[in-house]
């Protein structure tokens, strides 16, 4: 089953007097690019974090955003840093001494300044060890979002390599009536070659003709490339991205040295139909992990 490199996962929980919120989301990008966005003192675990990611992503531009929040009834296991405390009242005392219209720190206050809450080195234990469960929970439903976002991707897919198939097949069986056509004209201009016996028209000519005419190799290709990427797309398990990416380029030189064998309007107007379709698919294939 094909991913999209596109996703989204949230999920959230209470560690250690904690509430942490836990946000994935990627986009597409040539190789795996993670980056994170939380509190400093949880930096240590970014490592660790990305060895974890790393086994369920592989191609994508990912970000982790972390936050935590401070649960209010929490108190079991926290202590004051007395210190700061001492040193915010000192430093109220003074600049309230030194400047009329300041008033008396609250409690609230210097208990919401940084640092002054030190959560216990158990907690921190507790707060790391959520951090890691609830990325392998959001992992999980990201994995999931990606398959889900694969499948409309197959579909698409799908659809118009179906349709490409159609143009072929018609194109195929038009294409004897236009060769048959295309050879009267040829007649034409080699009787009027003939007639002037010009040695390098004639060869000119009959080239060109031969490499108009020949067309069963693009046909070929063509079909053999469609069929290879309905099968990765349907049967190849892991990353297909830059594969089908390769694919498409192939598919569309089939397409272009179709047009340039073009003996008749329908054969241009085949070359241009399936270039648009080959472009839907490029685009799509972008997002495809």
């Amino acid at each position: 089953m094909i991913k999209s490199m596109t996703g989204f996962a949230h999920t959230s929980g209470e560690f250690g007097g904690k509430r942490i919120d836990l946000e994935i989301r990627s986009v597409n990008h040539r190789f795996l690019d993670v980056q994170f966005k939380m509190p400093e003192d949880l930096r240590y675990l970014e490592s660790n974090m990305r060895e974890q990611i790393a086994q369920h992503v592989t191609r994508g531009k990912l970000e982790c955003r972390i936050q935590l929040n401070t649960i209010a009834e929490h108190s079991g296991s926290l202590h004051i840093n007395h210190e700061l405390v001492a040193e915010l009242a000192a430093l109220n005392t003074k600049w309230r001494n030194e400047h009329d219209g300041l008033g008396k720190l609250t409690v609230a206050e210097i208990l919401k300044f940084p640092n002054v809450i030190i959560s216990a080195e158990k907690d921190n234990e507790v707060i790391a060890n959520g951090v890691q469960t609830l990325l392998g929970n959001a992992l999980k439903d990201f994995v999931e979002t990606r398959k889900r976002e694969g499948l409309k991707l197959q579909a698409h897919l799908l659809e118009r390599l179906e349709l490409m198939d159609d143009i072929i097949t018609a194109l195929e069986s038009l294409f004897p009536g236009l060769l048959k056509t295309h050879m009267q004209r040829v007649r034409t201009r080699l009787a009027e070659a003939v007639m002037s016996i010009d040695e390098d028209r004639l060869k000119q000519e009959f080239a060109l003709f031969m490499q108009k005419a020949d067309v069963d190799e693009e046909f070929s290709r063509l079909r053999t490339h469609i069929a290879e990427v309905r099968r990765i797309i349907t049967e190849h398990k892991g990353t297909v991205g830059k594969r089908l990416d390769f694919l498409m380029q192939e598919l569309n030189r089939e397409a272009n040295t179709l047009g340039s064998k073009s003996i008749a309007s329908e054969c241009t107007q085949v070359s241009v139909e399936l270039k648009v379709l080959i472009e839907q698919m490029r685009e799509q294939v972008q997002n495809i992990e």
